[in-house]
């Protein structure tokens, strides 16, 4: 299989596809690196934008670029290219997450050029979806998606339901009696307030969604603390539809591994007419994160609880320019 010359224009289109990926906080703890000549780019983990009180181990920083990747990956093969993939190249150098060689297409790899249209599509909507239920053979095909990137993607049933709710519930009591992780959560939201991050990063007032008026489906508020003046109330969904992503082992490389099969879920909902929510409020809590798992399940450790439904269509939250996440040298 050649490789592809890589020419400064075509590495920014594919990284500007990159960056549209979710990451927790939209913190895009991400940094790209082309060396002239070569035909490879390195993504790396921004140190600096780590959240030391709610993703200490940094698997979440991981999970995020791990979407990233597989970003990259449906740009490359929109563009009739092929991503080959190599995680954690450097064992000395732990941020240095993953190397992807550009080479001629793959026919194992050309469906990922039809959730291309999806890239820009996807977001996270924090807003009221209805009661319709999703057909089982879409439940299927997001299944099946996440098998093919190496990871499981389970739909709870009643009783599984309801656990991971109450742990919802069980988390957002400890984050309330934490100061630390308030201030961390606050730092990464923006409401128009003096002395906030820049605009290009955090989550936007306009993202927060309505208050609940019955807290009956798992959305993070990100605006409890502050109370933004004007935010309305709505009626969320009373049987939220979730779906628990995880994997058999718990290593850096099955992070990377789960951020890549949450993004290719997420874009094949998208392409679904599906809208998405993602949930990590009780995964970021070790004594919480072990009681999600089911434990006749073959998934030995969930990376990210799912909400999925029919809902309205939303703003997505900005990204950082090219120019701040991609280094040519």
């Amino acid at each position: 299989m050649s490789t592809i010359a890589l020419t400064r224009q075509l590495v920014t289109s594919l990284i500007e596809d990159a960056v549209t990926a979710p990451s927790m906080h939209n913190a895009q703890p991400w940094k790209f690196v082309h060396r002239t000549g070569t035909d490879t780019v390195e993504l790396y983990g921004d140190p600096d934008r780590t959240m030391p009180h709610e993703d200490p181990e940094h698997r979440a920083l991981h999970l995020g670029c791990g979407a990233a990747l597989l970003s990259l990956r449906v740009a490359a093969a929109h563009r009739d290219r092929y991503a080959d993939i190599r995680l954690l190249p450097d064992r000395d150098d732990p941020w240095h997450l993953a190397d992807a060689t550009l080479r001629e297409p793959d026919a194992e790899d050309r469906d990922l050029a039809e959730l291309y249209p999806a890239l820009t599509r996807r977001h996270t909507s924090r807003f009221p979806f209805s009661e319709e239920r999703i057909p089982s053979e879409l439940l299927d095909g997001l299944c099946s998606a996440a098998l093919l990137e190496g990871c499981r993607l389970v739909v709870p049933g009643a009783w599984h339901t309801d656990t991971v709710l109450d742990l919802v519930h069980d988390s957002e009591m400890f984050e309330a009696t934490n100061a630390a992780i308030r201030a961390e959560i606050a730092s990464w939201t923006r409401t128009g307030a003096a002395g906030e991050g820049p605009g290009t990063e955090g989550v936007p007032s306009y993202a927060f969604g309505p208050r609940q008026y019955d807290v009956t489906s798992p959305v993070r508020d990100f605006d409890s603390p502050r109370q933004t003046p004007g935010r309305p109330s709505a009626v969320f969904e009373k049987r939220p539809q979730l779906v628990l992503l995880g994997t058999a082992e718990d290593s850096p490389e099955d992070w990377l591994r789960a951020g890549q099969a949450m993004q290719r879920v997420l874009l094949r909902a998208t392409l679904d007419g599906l809208s998405t929510s993602l949930m990590s409020q009780p995964l970021e809590w070790p004594e919480l994160r072990s009681l999600a798992r089911d434990p006749s399940s073959a998934m030995g450790f969930v990376h990210m609880v799912i909400r999925l439904g029919y809902g309205p269509e939303t703003r997505a939250t900005p990204r950082r320019p090219v120019s701040e996440v991609l280094s040519f040298v």
